[in-house]
């Protein structure tokens, strides 16, 4: 069963206050059809640069979700429908963008959640350039490769561990 970001909050302020429970600002859109999806973090910082994003995707996913650190650009997507599409074969619960999307249309129509600040029709280029399972700051929230992410239509919040209620 998911759990719903606001229970999370409401029976973990203690959590909040500490820093163990943090809340992305709402800045994602929401693509794909799973709008509600949680799982272990697996980090990921390129910048305009999208092989290592698909490589990641090729892995099996086990239900994590990618956080990829695309520092915030909005002049090329690093994730298309291809990946995506690759992401729900193999098992991951969702991935989350510091960066743009495109073939939305695809993303849309497959079982897996993704946020990104938005969509853009040019593509990124590949060099193969990035830092696998680092610290990465997105939407005012340090994040952790190994941490817990759990994401709806409320939000996304990061925990530091497995969260149940």
């Amino acid at each position: 069963m998911a759990l719903a970001t606001a229970e999370i909050c409401d029976a973990n302020a203690e959590m909040i206050k500490n820093g163990d429970l943090r809340a992305l600002q709402p800045i994602f859109q929401i693509f794909g059809r799973r709008q509600v999806f949680s799982g272990q973090i697996v980090t990921l910082k390129v910048f305009e640069d999208n092989v290592l994003v698909r490589n990641f995707l090729e892995e099996k996913g086990d239900g994590r979700v990618l956080v990829i650190d695309g520092g915030g650009s909005l002049r090329c997507a690093i994730l298309g429908g291809n990946p995506v599409q690759r992401a729900q074969n193999n098992g991951w619960s969702g991935v989350v963008v510091n960066g743009c999307i495109r073939d939305v249309d695809e993303i849309n129509g497959c079982d897996i959640g993704v946020r990104a600040l938005g969509s853009h029709p040019i593509k990124a280029i590949k060099l193969g350039n990035g830092e696998r399972r680092c610290p990465v700051n997105i939407a005012g929230t340090r994040i952790f490769d190994g941490e817990w992410l759990y994401a709806d239509t409320d939000g996304i919040l990061v925990s530091q561990t497995e969260l149940s209620i």
